[in-house]
């Protein structure tokens, strides 16, 4: 509704002002923009993950993480296995309702193949303080190759409601020197 209505009732008829026009051509320049310097950095950025996607069933998933888990188990937290995976090895997350299993390990500067999939539900991987995000399917393998460049521990965090535990839904992942 305006102060005054328009002269004519059809109103697409009414001029433009010159201010109108200066403000939609800066919005579609500025949108223009945007969208070039999108692409730009996507393949420029370097902010943008390698990772791949596989067809897999849970029960053949947890078979391969338990296996990894067996062969590379260092110690014990609070119930959960800590493993440490020698650098270039294919290491196995499972997302389920609702704890990452296992904590892992990791060398700075070495580079790992991360897979990570979910036994149940969709769950959200967020790697806390980084910004990596991948929403994770039940069926399907996300593979990731990482190269952490920094030591310390990190969160590992659900960003997808995945029910009523899903606020206790934490992990870890060390990174040594």
């Amino acid at each position: 509704m305006s102060i005054w209505p328009p002269e004519q009732k059809i109103w697409w008829h009414e001029p433009i002002a010159k201010i109108e026009i200066v403000w939609i051509v800066v919005a579609f320049l500025w949108g223009v923009a945007m969208f070039f310097m999108m692409i730009y950095w996507h393949g420029a950025g370097e902010q943008n993950l390698s990772n791949e996607a596989y067809r897999t069933s849970p029960e053949a998933y947890a078979a391969k993480a338990q296996a990894m888990i067996d062969q590379y188990t260092v110690r014990d937290e609070g119930g959960y296995p800590v493993v440490h995976p020698p650098a270039g090895s294919e290491v196995y997350l499972i997302a389920r309702l609702w704890q990452w299993w296992p904590i892992l390990e990791f060398e700075k500067n070495q580079s790992y193949r991360l897979h990570i999939s979910s036994m149940d539900w969709l769950h959200g991987f967020s790697l806390q303080p980084t910004n990596i995000n991948l929403q994770i399917h039940p069926g399907y393998d996300m593979v990731l190759t990482v190269t952490p460049d920094q030591s310390g521990q990190f969160g590992v965090v659900c960003n997808e409601f995945c029910g009523i535990g899903h606020h206790t839904m934490l992990g870890r992942i060390y990174v040594v020197e």
